[in-house]
């Protein structure tokens, strides 16, 4: 699978200085972290859900999390890891079919080897579990039972904590649960591919919600939940982890809204850029500032709940031709004693020792989501990716 794989191959030459590079769900964790993306979650209760997981692929999305937890009532839960297991053995029936990366969000520990078992030969298509309210306490139990799983089916399980217990929130327990937490998956960092943010969870322990033209960095306890999860768990020296934005709740923007519209407006001939700008100005507006400030503030990829996120979280990932030539500039073997260097864009200062982390930050983004051609921006990106 690669990003951007759903295009005509012509189309990403003229968009990609460098393409997105293949990864399958056998990579090294590295790259399959960098990958994930936006992450697409479904509940699994849905009746077609081979077909639903069949049809994303071929829009773009690489990497989906079935859902047994929140997204479905506690009364469901019992048909929803049946229809599962049978919607997992029809995926397996179609060896033909690409894929995604596939992850279950369980609810409890014994729910792991309990499916990993009943899944049988259909457990090759599983990338791993998402662990939800993931506190040191709760995460043990998880990953012992994830580590149990494995073992006895053969199969790589990934596990990807959900961070948004309330004990996370409140100022008087945070450090201690953040410690805990660190502990627990450094103890198990093999197994961890990545830390999703669960937002939602943070703002209903003070009753919030925030608004569609607000992001989560607009809501400042959230925001400096976030931070400090970035900051304990998030480090570029080696001991952090990938941890992935939080979901937005919104969803204006129709999947096909906007390629109609430039085909019927009569300012197709003279104003197609213009229109194309102000149509995503107006529709995604609060989606695209956050993922922006996901990208500012040290997170990679995104929770999604609906295909209309897809596309602009992998647009808006994929390097500038600016930030790699910048990048590549900093990593030059001869830069290795340090110094300070004028960007080939001559726009800014690029200081060789404390750029370096960025820069190998941004070659890894590269690997997966490619480059961009210099002339190439994300309303470019998101044009060539909608479906026709």
């Amino acid at each position: 699978m690669r990003h951007f794989g759903h295009i005509a191959p012509e189309e990403r030459q003229r968009l990609f200085h460098r393409e997105p590079g293949f990864f399958t769900a056998d990579s090294p964790a590295r790259v399959l972290a960098v990958a994930l993306g936006a992450t697409l979650y479904s509940p699994a209760t849905r009746p077609r859900l081979a077909d639903d997981v069949v049809r994303q692929a071929g829009r773009g999305v690489v990497s989906m999390v079935l859902c047994l937890e929140d997204s479905i009532d506690d009364a469901e839960v019992t048909g929803a890891e049946e229809n599962l297991v049978r919607q997992f053995t029809e995926l397996a029936a179609r060896p033909e079919a690409e894929l995604p990366l596939l992850f279950v969000r369980v609810r409890t520990p014994e729910q792991i080897p309990d499916l990993v078992r009943r899944l049988g030969t259909a457990v090759r298509l599983l990338s791993g579990f998402v662990l939800p309210k993931f506190t040191e306490e709760r995460g043990v139990l998880f990953l012992e039972a994830l580590t149990a799983a494995e073992a006895s089916s053969g199969q790589r399980l990934f596990a990807m904590p959900v961070l948004e217990s309330p004990e996370l929130m409140y100022r008087e327990t945070r450090v201690e649960s953040l410690q805990g937490i660190s502990r627990t998956v450094d103890k198990y960092r093999h197994r961890v591919l990545a830390l999703r943010l669960g937002v939602t969870d943070f703002c209903s322990s003070y009753a919030l919600r925030r608004a569609p033209d607000m992001t989560a960095y607009d809501v400042q306890i959230v925001a400096s939940v976030i931070a400090d999860v970035v900051n304990v768990l998030g480090r570029a020296d080696g001991t952090g982890f990938t941890v992935t934005g939080p979901v937005w709740e919104y969803f204006r923007v129709q999947e096909r809204m906007f390629k109609p519209q430039l085909r019927t407006s009569p300012f197709l001939e003279v104003r197609a850029t213009e229109l194309r700008e102000t149509l995503i100005e107006h529709a995604m507006d609060g989606l695209l500032r956050e993922i922006a400030l996901d990208q500012a503030n040290g997170l990679l990829g995104k929770t999604c709940i609906h295909p209309s996120h897809v596309l602009p979280v992998h647009a808006l990932s994929v390097v500038s031709h600016e930030e790699y030539s910048d990048a590549q500039d900093i990593l030059r073997p001869e830069r290795g004693g340090g110094g300070v260097l004028r960007s080939a864009y001559t726009n800014k200062m690029n200081e060789v020792k404390p750029h370096r982390a960025w820069a190998e930050r941004v070659l890894q983004r590269a690997e997966v989501f490619g480059v961009a051609n210099e002339d190439i921006g994300f309303v470019e990106l998101l044009a060539a990716g909608l479906p026709d």
